[in-house]
């Protein structure tokens, strides 16, 4: 890695460290912030379905910003917008609003998350083309899973402790103010690089022709339509799975109140990702094919889940949520990487974020659905439904398998056997 690529790098890993560490302050406690307000299980849970509708109906048009106007601009808009509408949480909480409320500010943070999705992974990998790296890519995200885990690790138990020695209102505060900060970052440092915007077009036209490059470059290539359409599956029962669980080890627990304990269940999956973040590019050598590491993972993930479903000991479900968040890990990055190597540059940013689209399509559904199964049957329950409908992606991934592209096959290079450590800030 030569020393531009290794500045593009670290920019990358700030990124993700300031962007996970604002985000995790709040997810550890995000489904008791919701219930506190007054807000059913099915509520709270549709509350998130339309954070996820939020981000499949912004999706393409924010990939027109990160692909016509540039990735720093739709990055920025993504840091102003989330911090805004954080706040405004904030605000249902304490005036206990109704949850039409809950519902419009949540579309409005889908909106937030989708100027980022795309956008940042397309700015690395172009930038690091443009500068003449010659590495893996999975040795750059699984990099990446390193430096989130470790911030999600930090944001996920500082955020429990905060609200168990103030409230739960202020993690979500200090989640709003770090996106201030991350703002000022990438307005200085962030160049787009190996990328030029393409301005010719009005936003109509552009988004009528990233629509149809998604389709050409994304659903109509095989390999890559199937890894897209198996998206719904495990994105839906993962954000499902991650937020339920906050409630699930507390009622293990046997202490409802027990906010650091909500927050344990992120911290926990935050260590799970760095260890997964680490090995992920050495097991995907154990495999002739990318897809095989994928998919094991998907299986391994639908055992966990419904073993937790299962266990009533808290010790136990601690063991086998790090399984699970070590799986994901493992998995993660090698998808990445398989997806970028199937798409052209030009159309990087739009084909991922309808990838990101296709996912989040899958929470808008799967997720009020496994929240009501949890009123009516409880969360163990629930578990290992999703942990079932997280089984039916398995044949899709399976059909991009059999197309034999050549990403799925393609030589991970040494530095990926051997990622090195987070570089730190310059």
């Amino acid at each position: 890695m030569n020393p531009a690529s290794r500045r593009v790098q670290r920019i990358y890993l700030i990124l993700l460290l300031g962007n996970t560490l604002a985000a995790s302050f709040i997810w550890g406690i995000n489904t008791l912030f919701l219930l506190d307000a007054g807000l059913s299980n099915f509520e709270a849970f549709a509350a998130n379905a339309f954070f996820t509708a939020g981000m499949v109906i912004f999706e393409i048009p924010t990939g027109v910003v990160a692909d016509t106007v540039g990735r720093k601009a739709s990055y920025l808009l993504g840091t102003i917008t989330l911090s805004v509408t954080t706040a405004l949480y904030w605000m249902l909480w304490v005036w206990h609003s109704p949850f039409v409320w809950w519902a419009v500010v949540s579309v409005l943070l889908g909106l937030g998350f989708t100027f980022f999705s795309g956008a940042v992974e397309a700015w690395l990998v172009d930038a690091l083309t443009s500068t003449g790296y010659t590495g893996s890519l999975e040795a750059v995200f699984g990099r990446g899973l390193v430096v989130t885990g470790i911030a999600m690790f930090a944001g996920s138990v500082l955020g429990g402790v905060i609200a168990q020695a103030t409230n739960l209102g202020v993690p979500f505060l200090v989640r709003a103010g770090v996106l201030v900060v991350m703002f000022i970052y990438a307005f200085v440092v962030m160049r787009d690089l190996g990328f030029t915007p393409d301005r010719s077009r009005g936003p109509v036209k552009a988004t009528r022709l990233v629509l149809s490059e998604s389709i050409e470059h994304g659903l109509k290539r095989r390999s890559v339509r199937y890894m897209i359409l198996s998206a719904p599956f495990a994105s839906g029962v993962g954000i499902y799975a991650f937020y339920a669980l906050q409630p699930y080890l507390l009622e293990l627990y046997g202490d409802p109140s027990a906010y650091s304990i909500a927050g344990l269940a992120a911290a926990i999956l935050s260590l799970a990702q760095i260890v997964g973040g680490v090995v992920a590019p050495r097991i995907r050598t154990l495999f002739a094919k990318r897809t095989s590491t994928v998919i094991g993972a998907s299986l391994l993930s639908v055992i966990s889940l419904v073993v937790l479903g299962l266990n009533s000991l808290f010790w136990l479900a601690v063991v086998f949520l790090m399984v699970w968040g070590f799986v994901f890990a493992v998995a993660e990055p090698v998808r990445q990487a398989y997806l970028n190597d199937m798409i052209p540059s030009k159309q990087r940013a739009t084909v991922l974020s309808f990838d990101s689209l296709f996912g989040s399509l899958g929470g808008v559904f799967i997720q009020p659905a496994l929240g009501r199964s949890a009123d009516l049957w409880g969360y163990g329950a629930s578990l290992m439904i999703g942990g079932l409908v997280e089984l039916i992606g398995v044949p899709i991934m399976l059909a991009s398998r059999r197309q034999n592209d050549p990403a799925d096959t393609k030589t991970v290079q040494a530095d990926a056997a051997a990622p090195e450590a987070p570089l730190p800030p310059a």
